[in-house]
Protein backbone atom coordinates (compact mmCIF):
# COMPACT_ATOMS: atom_id res chain seq x y z
CA UNK A 1 0.00 0.00 0.00
CA UNK A 2 2.80 2.38 0.91
CA UNK A 3 4.56 1.62 -2.36
CA UNK A 4 1.35 2.37 -4.24
CA UNK A 5 0.97 5.71 -2.44
CA UNK A 6 4.57 6.60 -3.18
CA UNK A 7 4.11 5.71 -6.85
CA UNK A 8 0.98 7.83 -7.00
CA UNK A 9 2.83 10.77 -5.49
CA UNK A 10 5.66 10.49 -8.00
CA UNK A 11 3.19 10.17 -10.90
CA UNK A 12 1.33 13.28 -9.80
CA UNK A 13 4.63 15.10 -9.43
CA UNK A 14 5.65 14.28 -12.99
CA UNK A 15 2.28 15.44 -14.31
CA UNK A 16 2.52 18.73 -12.45
CA UNK A 17 6.12 19.16 -13.59
CA UNK A 18 4.85 19.37 -17.15
CA UNK A 19 2.85 22.50 -16.21
CA UNK A 20 4.51 25.86 -16.69
CA UNK A 21 3.15 29.30 -15.93
CA UNK A 22 5.84 31.13 -17.90
CA UNK A 23 4.44 33.32 -20.73
CA UNK A 24 5.13 32.17 -24.30
CA UNK A 25 8.02 34.25 -25.64
CA UNK A 26 7.49 36.01 -28.94
CA UNK A 27 9.76 38.64 -30.43
CA UNK A 28 7.98 42.00 -30.41
CA UNK A 29 7.05 43.61 -33.70
CA UNK A 30 9.36 46.37 -34.88
CA UNK A 31 8.38 48.80 -37.62
CA UNK A 32 11.14 48.75 -40.24
CA UNK A 33 11.44 50.55 -43.58
CA UNK A 34 11.21 48.53 -46.76
CA UNK A 35 14.45 50.12 -47.99
CA UNK A 36 17.19 52.41 -46.81
CA UNK A 37 16.61 56.05 -47.67
CA UNK A 38 20.26 56.68 -48.54
CA UNK A 39 20.53 53.51 -50.66
CA UNK A 40 18.37 55.13 -53.34
CA UNK A 41 20.65 56.48 -56.03
CA UNK A 42 23.70 56.30 -53.79
CA UNK A 43 25.38 53.30 -55.38
CA UNK A 44 25.96 54.09 -59.02
CA UNK A 45 22.30 54.78 -59.70
CA UNK A 46 21.05 51.49 -58.26
CA UNK A 47 17.71 51.54 -56.52
CA UNK A 48 17.37 50.60 -52.87
CA UNK A 49 14.39 48.29 -53.38
CA UNK A 50 16.52 45.18 -52.85
CA UNK A 51 17.12 46.04 -49.19
CA UNK A 52 15.10 43.88 -46.84
CA UNK A 53 14.19 43.97 -43.16
CA UNK A 54 16.09 41.74 -40.76
CA UNK A 55 15.85 39.72 -37.56
CA UNK A 56 18.70 39.36 -35.05
CA UNK A 57 21.07 36.42 -35.48
CA UNK A 58 24.09 36.63 -33.20
CA UNK A 59 25.67 33.38 -34.40
CA UNK A 60 26.24 34.60 -37.97
CA UNK A 61 29.86 35.00 -38.98
CA UNK A 62 31.07 38.54 -39.57
CA UNK A 63 34.15 37.69 -41.64
CA UNK A 64 37.57 39.31 -41.85
CA UNK A 65 35.97 42.53 -43.01
CA UNK A 66 39.10 44.68 -42.69
CA UNK A 67 40.67 42.79 -45.58
CA UNK A 68 38.57 44.86 -48.00
CA UNK A 69 41.14 47.63 -47.48
CA UNK A 70 43.90 45.39 -48.89
CA UNK A 71 46.40 46.64 -46.29
CA UNK A 72 48.80 44.03 -44.91
CA UNK A 73 49.76 46.25 -41.95
CA UNK A 74 46.13 46.67 -40.92
CA UNK A 75 45.57 42.92 -41.25
CA UNK A 76 48.46 42.26 -38.88
CA UNK A 77 47.23 44.83 -36.35
CA UNK A 78 43.76 43.33 -36.31
CA UNK A 79 45.17 39.88 -35.61
CA UNK A 80 47.28 41.24 -32.75
CA UNK A 81 44.28 42.99 -31.21
CA UNK A 82 42.16 39.84 -31.29
CA UNK A 83 44.89 37.96 -29.46
CA UNK A 84 46.01 40.46 -26.83
CA UNK A 85 43.37 43.14 -26.21
CA UNK A 86 42.47 43.03 -22.52
CA UNK A 87 38.90 44.29 -22.90
CA UNK A 88 38.27 41.41 -25.27
CA UNK A 89 39.81 38.96 -22.79
CA UNK A 90 37.52 40.35 -20.09
CA UNK A 91 34.50 39.84 -22.37
CA UNK A 92 35.58 36.23 -22.98
CA UNK A 93 35.80 35.73 -19.22
CA UNK A 94 32.31 37.21 -18.77
CA UNK A 95 30.98 34.74 -21.33
CA UNK A 96 32.60 31.89 -19.40
CA UNK A 97 30.95 33.17 -16.21
CA UNK A 98 27.50 33.24 -17.79
CA UNK A 99 27.93 29.72 -19.15
CA UNK A 100 29.00 28.52 -15.71
CA UNK A 101 25.86 30.10 -14.23
CA UNK A 102 23.79 28.30 -16.86
CA UNK A 103 25.42 25.02 -15.90
CA UNK A 104 24.65 25.81 -12.26
CA UNK A 105 20.95 26.38 -13.02
CA UNK A 106 20.76 23.23 -15.12
CA UNK A 107 22.04 21.18 -12.19
CA UNK A 108 18.64 21.71 -10.52
CA UNK A 109 17.13 19.27 -13.05
CA UNK A 110 18.98 16.37 -11.45
CA UNK A 111 18.83 15.12 -7.83
CA UNK A 112 21.55 16.45 -5.56
CA UNK A 113 23.33 13.59 -3.80
CA UNK A 114 25.75 13.96 -0.91
CA UNK A 115 27.26 11.55 1.60
CA UNK A 116 28.69 11.85 5.06
CA UNK A 117 29.56 10.08 8.25
CA UNK A 118 29.22 11.40 11.80
CA UNK A 119 28.60 10.37 15.42
CA UNK A 120 25.64 11.80 17.36
CA UNK A 121 25.37 11.92 21.17
CA UNK A 122 21.72 11.93 22.14
CA UNK A 123 19.75 11.81 25.40
CA UNK A 124 16.31 10.35 24.91
CA UNK A 125 13.54 11.60 27.22
CA UNK A 126 11.78 9.01 29.42
CA UNK A 127 8.37 9.96 28.06
CA UNK A 128 9.34 9.41 24.48
CA UNK A 129 10.69 5.99 25.30
CA UNK A 130 7.94 5.20 27.89
CA UNK A 131 10.76 4.26 30.21
CA UNK A 132 11.36 4.96 33.83
CA UNK A 133 14.47 7.01 33.21
CA UNK A 134 16.18 8.68 30.30
CA UNK A 135 19.30 7.30 28.70
CA UNK A 136 22.19 8.61 26.70
CA UNK A 137 23.51 6.92 23.63
CA UNK A 138 25.95 7.58 20.80
CA UNK A 139 24.74 6.84 17.30
CA UNK A 140 27.09 6.44 14.37
CA UNK A 141 25.62 7.32 10.97
CA UNK A 142 26.94 6.84 7.45
CA UNK A 143 24.31 8.09 5.04
CA UNK A 144 23.73 9.43 1.58
CA UNK A 145 21.28 12.35 1.29
CA UNK A 146 19.22 13.01 -1.82
CA UNK A 147 17.43 16.31 -2.52
CA UNK A 148 15.33 17.23 -5.52
CA UNK A 149 12.92 20.04 -6.35
CA UNK A 150 10.08 18.89 -8.55
CA UNK A 151 9.50 21.48 -11.28
CA UNK A 152 5.78 21.70 -10.59
CA UNK A 153 4.96 24.97 -12.35
CA UNK A 154 8.06 25.60 -14.43
CA UNK A 155 10.05 27.57 -11.87
CA UNK A 156 13.22 25.58 -12.49
CA UNK A 157 12.65 25.57 -16.25
CA UNK A 158 12.14 29.32 -16.23
CA UNK A 159 15.36 29.85 -14.27
CA UNK A 160 17.22 27.68 -16.77
CA UNK A 161 15.63 29.53 -19.68
CA UNK A 162 16.67 32.88 -18.21
CA UNK A 163 20.22 31.64 -17.67
CA UNK A 164 20.31 30.28 -21.22
CA UNK A 165 19.24 33.65 -22.61
CA UNK A 166 21.76 35.42 -20.39
CA UNK A 167 24.53 33.19 -21.72
CA UNK A 168 23.47 33.90 -25.30
CA UNK A 169 23.36 37.61 -24.49
CA UNK A 170 26.92 37.38 -23.15
CA UNK A 171 27.98 35.68 -26.38
CA UNK A 172 26.41 38.52 -28.37
CA UNK A 173 28.06 41.12 -26.13
CA UNK A 174 31.39 39.40 -26.72
CA UNK A 175 30.77 39.75 -30.43
CA UNK A 176 29.92 43.40 -29.85
CA UNK A 177 33.20 43.99 -28.01
CA UNK A 178 35.08 42.16 -30.76
CA UNK A 179 33.45 44.14 -33.57
CA UNK A 180 33.99 47.43 -31.72
CA UNK A 181 37.62 46.54 -31.12
CA UNK A 182 38.19 45.71 -34.79
CA UNK A 183 36.56 48.97 -35.85
CA UNK A 184 38.51 51.00 -33.27
CA UNK A 185 41.80 49.50 -34.46
CA UNK A 186 40.97 50.37 -38.07
CA UNK A 187 39.83 53.88 -37.12
CA UNK A 188 42.96 54.54 -35.09
CA UNK A 189 45.15 53.12 -37.84
CA UNK A 190 43.63 55.41 -40.46
CA UNK A 191 43.94 58.36 -38.08
CA UNK A 192 47.69 57.73 -37.82
CA UNK A 193 47.94 57.39 -41.59
CA UNK A 194 46.05 60.68 -41.95
CA UNK A 195 48.53 62.38 -39.63
CA UNK A 196 51.42 60.88 -41.62
CA UNK A 197 49.94 62.38 -44.78
CA UNK A 198 49.41 65.73 -43.06
CA UNK A 199 53.00 65.63 -41.89
CA UNK A 200 54.11 65.06 -45.47
CA UNK A 201 52.07 68.07 -46.66
CA UNK A 202 53.55 70.24 -43.93
CA UNK A 203 57.10 69.11 -44.72
CA UNK A 204 56.54 70.14 -48.32
CA UNK A 205 55.19 73.47 -47.08
CA UNK A 206 58.19 73.97 -44.79
CA UNK A 207 60.60 73.26 -47.65
CA UNK A 208 58.71 75.66 -49.92
CA UNK A 209 58.65 78.44 -47.33
CA UNK A 210 62.32 77.90 -46.51
CA UNK A 211 63.12 78.50 -50.17
CA UNK A 212 60.94 81.60 -50.14
CA UNK A 213 62.85 82.88 -47.10
CA UNK A 214 66.10 82.44 -49.01
CA UNK A 215 64.66 84.27 -52.02
CA UNK A 216 63.27 87.03 -49.81
CA UNK A 217 66.60 87.36 -48.01
CA UNK A 218 68.35 87.67 -51.38
CA UNK A 219 65.98 90.37 -52.57
CA UNK A 220 66.23 92.17 -49.21
CA UNK A 221 70.03 92.13 -49.39
CA UNK A 222 69.77 93.50 -52.93
CA UNK A 223 67.55 96.32 -51.67
CA UNK A 224 64.55 95.30 -53.78
CA UNK A 225 62.22 94.85 -50.80
CA UNK A 226 61.91 96.09 -47.26
CA UNK A 227 62.42 94.20 -44.01
CA UNK A 228 58.66 93.73 -43.56
CA UNK A 229 58.43 91.14 -46.33
CA UNK A 230 61.48 89.30 -44.98
CA UNK A 231 59.96 89.15 -41.50
CA UNK A 232 56.67 87.89 -42.94
CA UNK A 233 58.47 85.13 -44.84
CA UNK A 234 60.31 84.03 -41.70
CA UNK A 235 57.05 84.14 -39.71
CA UNK A 236 55.32 81.87 -42.21
CA UNK A 237 58.23 79.42 -42.08
CA UNK A 238 58.16 79.32 -38.28
CA UNK A 239 54.37 78.82 -38.33
CA UNK A 240 54.69 75.82 -40.66
CA UNK A 241 57.43 74.32 -38.48
CA UNK A 242 55.21 74.76 -35.41
CA UNK A 243 52.31 73.01 -37.13
CA UNK A 244 54.64 70.15 -38.03
CA UNK A 245 55.53 69.68 -34.36
CA UNK A 246 51.85 69.81 -33.38
CA UNK A 247 51.05 67.03 -35.85
CA UNK A 248 53.99 65.01 -34.48
CA UNK A 249 52.50 65.32 -30.98
CA UNK A 250 49.06 64.20 -32.15
CA UNK A 251 50.62 61.32 -34.05
CA UNK A 252 52.51 60.12 -30.97
CA UNK A 253 49.33 60.16 -28.87
CA UNK A 254 47.40 58.28 -31.58
CA UNK A 255 50.15 55.66 -31.79
CA UNK A 256 50.03 55.18 -28.00
CA UNK A 257 46.25 54.69 -28.17
CA UNK A 258 46.66 52.07 -30.90
CA UNK A 259 49.27 50.24 -28.82
CA UNK A 260 46.81 49.98 -25.93
CA UNK A 261 44.15 48.58 -28.27
CA UNK A 262 46.68 45.93 -29.28
CA UNK A 263 47.30 45.02 -25.64
CA UNK A 264 50.81 46.47 -25.63
CA UNK A 265 52.58 49.14 -23.62
CA UNK A 266 53.25 52.24 -25.77
CA UNK A 267 57.00 51.74 -25.28
CA UNK A 268 56.73 48.33 -26.99
CA UNK A 269 55.04 49.56 -30.14
CA UNK A 270 56.14 51.62 -33.11
CA UNK A 271 54.32 52.08 -36.39
CA UNK A 272 56.35 53.18 -39.38
CA UNK A 273 55.13 56.32 -41.14
CA UNK A 274 52.96 55.69 -44.18
CA UNK A 275 50.82 58.54 -45.58
CA UNK A 276 47.18 57.76 -46.16
CA UNK A 277 46.19 57.15 -49.76
CA UNK A 278 42.71 57.52 -51.21
CA UNK A 279 40.61 54.45 -50.53
CA UNK A 280 38.23 53.35 -53.25
CA UNK A 281 35.99 50.54 -52.06
CA UNK A 282 32.83 49.87 -54.01
CA UNK A 283 29.91 48.90 -51.83
CA UNK A 284 27.78 46.27 -53.59
CA UNK A 285 24.57 47.69 -54.99
CA UNK A 286 21.40 46.33 -53.41
CA UNK A 287 23.29 45.25 -50.29
CA UNK A 288 20.56 43.51 -48.26
CA UNK A 289 19.66 44.77 -44.84
CA UNK A 290 19.62 41.15 -43.67
CA UNK A 291 23.26 41.87 -42.87
CA UNK A 292 21.86 43.71 -39.87
CA UNK A 293 20.97 40.27 -38.49
CA UNK A 294 24.61 40.01 -37.47
CA UNK A 295 24.62 43.19 -35.38
CA UNK A 296 25.62 41.86 -31.97
CA UNK A 297 23.94 44.69 -30.05
CA UNK A 298 20.59 43.77 -31.64
CA UNK A 299 21.16 40.12 -30.76
CA UNK A 300 22.10 41.03 -27.18
CA UNK A 301 19.01 43.22 -26.78
CA UNK A 302 16.78 40.44 -28.10
CA UNK A 303 18.30 37.87 -25.73
CA UNK A 304 17.82 40.27 -22.81
CA UNK A 305 14.09 40.28 -23.66
CA UNK A 306 14.03 36.49 -23.69
CA UNK A 307 15.70 36.34 -20.26
CA UNK A 308 13.26 38.91 -18.85
CA UNK A 309 10.32 36.91 -20.23
CA UNK A 310 11.60 33.75 -18.55
CA UNK A 311 11.91 35.59 -15.23
CA UNK A 312 8.22 36.49 -15.45
CA UNK A 313 7.66 32.72 -15.31
CA UNK A 314 9.81 32.51 -12.18
CA UNK A 315 7.78 35.29 -10.56
CA UNK A 316 4.47 33.62 -11.48
CA UNK A 317 5.62 30.26 -10.13
CA UNK A 318 6.00 31.87 -6.69
CA UNK A 319 2.19 31.82 -6.40
CA UNK A 320 2.10 28.02 -6.60
CA UNK A 321 3.34 25.26 -4.28
CA UNK A 322 6.96 24.10 -4.26
CA UNK A 323 7.70 20.42 -3.77
CA UNK A 324 11.13 19.55 -2.35
CA UNK A 325 11.72 15.82 -2.17
CA UNK A 326 14.39 14.71 0.28
CA UNK A 327 15.54 11.33 1.46
CA UNK A 328 18.41 9.67 3.25
CA UNK A 329 19.62 6.10 3.31
CA UNK A 330 22.59 4.38 4.83
CA UNK A 331 23.59 2.83 8.11
CA UNK A 332 23.02 3.71 11.77
CA UNK A 333 24.46 1.96 14.82
CA UNK A 334 25.38 2.69 18.41
CA UNK A 335 28.61 0.76 17.88
CA UNK A 336 30.93 1.81 15.11
CA UNK A 337 32.08 -1.76 14.77
CA UNK A 338 28.60 -2.82 13.66
CA UNK A 339 27.92 0.29 11.55
CA UNK A 340 28.06 -1.36 8.14
CA UNK A 341 26.22 -4.54 9.04
CA UNK A 342 23.03 -5.39 7.15
CA UNK A 343 20.92 -5.07 10.26
CA UNK A 344 22.13 -1.45 10.73
CA UNK A 345 20.65 -0.16 7.48
CA UNK A 346 18.18 2.73 7.66
CA UNK A 347 16.35 5.14 5.38
CA UNK A 348 14.21 8.27 5.55
CA UNK A 349 11.82 9.66 2.92
CA UNK A 350 10.63 13.18 3.59
CA UNK A 351 12.06 16.48 4.69
CA UNK A 352 14.79 16.41 7.27
CA UNK A 353 13.84 19.94 8.31
CA UNK A 354 10.72 21.88 7.34
CA UNK A 355 8.03 20.63 4.97
CA UNK A 356 7.96 18.80 1.67
CA UNK A 357 5.19 20.85 0.05
CA UNK A 358 5.18 24.58 0.80
CA UNK A 359 3.03 27.51 -0.28
CA UNK A 360 3.24 31.03 1.14
CA UNK A 361 -0.22 32.28 2.07
CA UNK A 362 0.35 35.78 3.38
CA UNK A 363 3.48 37.65 2.28
CA UNK A 364 2.46 41.30 2.43
CA UNK A 365 2.39 41.66 -1.36
CA UNK A 366 5.93 40.38 -1.94
CA UNK A 367 4.95 38.06 -4.79
CA UNK A 368 2.81 40.73 -6.41
CA UNK A 369 5.75 43.13 -6.31
CA UNK A 370 8.09 40.52 -7.75
CA UNK A 371 5.75 39.81 -10.66
CA UNK A 372 5.19 43.53 -11.33
CA UNK A 373 8.92 44.13 -11.36
CA UNK A 374 9.55 41.20 -13.73
CA UNK A 375 6.93 42.53 -16.14
CA UNK A 376 8.36 46.05 -15.95
CA UNK A 377 11.86 44.75 -16.69
CA UNK A 378 10.50 42.95 -19.74
CA UNK A 379 8.75 46.09 -21.01
CA UNK A 380 11.98 48.04 -20.53
CA UNK A 381 13.93 45.46 -22.52
CA UNK A 382 11.32 45.57 -25.30
CA UNK A 383 11.73 49.33 -25.57
CA UNK A 384 15.54 49.04 -25.53
CA UNK A 385 15.40 46.39 -28.25
CA UNK A 386 13.28 48.56 -30.51
CA UNK A 387 15.54 51.55 -29.86
CA UNK A 388 18.60 49.44 -30.72
CA UNK A 389 17.05 48.43 -34.05
CA UNK A 390 16.20 52.05 -34.87
CA UNK A 391 19.71 53.12 -33.94
CA UNK A 392 21.16 50.43 -36.22
CA UNK A 393 19.17 51.63 -39.21
CA UNK A 394 20.11 55.21 -38.41
CA UNK A 395 23.82 54.38 -38.33
CA UNK A 396 23.62 52.64 -41.68
CA UNK A 397 21.78 55.61 -43.19
CA UNK A 398 24.34 58.06 -41.75
CA UNK A 399 27.31 56.27 -43.23
CA UNK A 400 25.66 55.62 -46.58
CA UNK A 401 24.92 59.35 -46.78
CA UNK A 402 28.49 60.19 -45.75
CA UNK A 403 30.02 58.00 -48.42
CA UNK A 404 27.64 59.26 -51.10
CA UNK A 405 28.31 62.92 -50.32
CA UNK A 406 32.06 62.40 -49.83
CA UNK A 407 32.24 60.89 -53.33
CA UNK A 408 30.70 64.02 -54.82
CA UNK A 409 32.66 66.37 -52.57
CA UNK A 410 35.96 64.72 -53.47
CA UNK A 411 35.46 65.39 -57.16
CA UNK A 412 34.83 69.08 -56.49
CA UNK A 413 37.71 69.26 -54.02
CA UNK A 414 40.17 67.78 -56.52
CA UNK A 415 39.42 70.71 -58.82
CA UNK A 416 39.96 73.13 -55.94
CA UNK A 417 43.44 71.67 -55.33
CA UNK A 418 44.33 71.92 -59.02
CA UNK A 419 43.31 75.57 -59.14
CA UNK A 420 45.10 76.34 -55.86
CA UNK A 421 48.32 74.75 -57.13
CA UNK A 422 48.13 76.85 -60.27
CA UNK A 423 47.47 80.02 -58.28
CA UNK A 424 50.38 79.30 -55.93
CA UNK A 425 52.72 78.68 -58.88
CA UNK A 426 51.68 81.93 -60.57
CA UNK A 427 52.06 83.93 -57.36
CA UNK A 428 55.59 82.64 -56.81
CA UNK A 429 56.58 83.39 -60.40
CA UNK A 430 55.17 86.91 -60.22
CA UNK A 431 56.95 87.47 -56.90
CA UNK A 432 60.29 86.40 -58.35
CA UNK A 433 59.73 88.89 -61.15
CA UNK A 434 58.87 91.59 -58.62
CA UNK A 435 55.33 92.04 -59.93
CA UNK A 436 53.53 91.34 -56.62
CA UNK A 437 54.27 91.61 -52.93
CA UNK A 438 54.97 88.67 -50.69
CA UNK A 439 51.45 88.96 -49.29
CA UNK A 440 50.14 87.54 -52.59
CA UNK A 441 52.47 84.53 -52.22
CA UNK A 442 51.41 83.98 -48.61
CA UNK A 443 47.71 84.04 -49.51
CA UNK A 444 48.16 81.63 -52.41
CA UNK A 445 50.37 79.33 -50.30
CA UNK A 446 47.88 79.27 -47.42
CA UNK A 447 45.03 78.52 -49.79
CA UNK A 448 46.93 75.62 -51.34
CA UNK A 449 47.84 74.20 -47.93
CA UNK A 450 44.24 74.51 -46.78
CA UNK A 451 42.86 72.78 -49.89
CA UNK A 452 45.33 69.91 -49.62
CA UNK A 453 44.35 69.43 -46.01
CA UNK A 454 40.67 69.38 -46.91
CA UNK A 455 41.40 66.72 -49.53
CA UNK A 456 43.30 64.69 -46.94
CA UNK A 457 40.45 65.04 -44.46
CA UNK A 458 37.99 63.79 -47.08
CA UNK A 459 40.20 60.77 -47.77
CA UNK A 460 40.35 60.02 -44.04
CA UNK A 461 36.61 60.54 -43.63
CA UNK A 462 35.97 58.14 -46.51
CA UNK A 463 38.07 55.47 -44.78
CA UNK A 464 36.40 56.06 -41.43
CA UNK A 465 32.89 56.12 -42.92
CA UNK A 466 33.60 52.81 -44.67
CA UNK A 467 34.69 51.28 -41.37
CA UNK A 468 31.63 52.69 -39.62
CA UNK A 469 29.31 51.36 -42.33
CA UNK A 470 30.77 47.88 -41.98
CA UNK A 471 30.42 48.18 -38.23
CA UNK A 472 26.81 49.38 -38.58
CA UNK A 473 26.03 46.38 -40.81
CA UNK A 474 27.49 44.03 -38.21
CA UNK A 475 30.47 42.91 -40.30
CA UNK A 476 31.67 42.35 -43.82
CA UNK A 477 29.31 42.11 -46.78
CA UNK A 478 31.69 39.51 -48.22
CA UNK A 479 31.57 35.75 -47.59
CA UNK A 480 33.01 34.81 -44.17
CA UNK A 481 36.50 33.38 -44.09
CA UNK A 482 36.68 31.85 -40.61
CA UNK A 483 34.52 31.17 -37.53
CA UNK A 484 33.90 34.11 -35.27
CA UNK A 485 35.47 34.39 -31.85
CA UNK A 486 32.33 33.73 -29.85
CA UNK A 487 31.70 30.51 -31.73
CA UNK A 488 35.30 29.42 -31.34
CA UNK A 489 35.13 29.94 -27.57
CA UNK A 490 32.15 27.60 -27.15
Amino acid sequence: MKKFQLLSLLTATLILAACSVAPLYEKPQVMMPQQFKEAHGSLKGEQGSQWQTAQPSEVADRGLWWQVFNDATLNDLEEQALLDNQNLQAAIARLAQSRALLKDERSARTPQISAGMSPTLQRVSPDSQRAESGSEQTLWRAQAQIAYEADLFGRVSSLIGAAQADAEQSAALLQSVQLSLQADVAQQYFTIRELDAEQEILRYTVDLRAKMVQLTQYRFDAGDIGELELVRARSELASAESETLAVSRRRAIAEHALAILLGKAPAEFNLAAMPLQRINIQIPAGLPSTLLERRPDIAAAERAMAAANARIGVARAAYFPRLNITSALGYESSDIGHLFEWSSRTFLLGPLIGTMLSLPILDGGKRDAGLARARAVYEEDVALYRQTVLKAFGEVEDNLASLRIIDRQTGVQDNAVIYSERASSLAQSRYREGLVSYIEVIDADRTLLSQRRVTLQLNAERARATVQLIRALGGSWQAPAQPNLAQASR
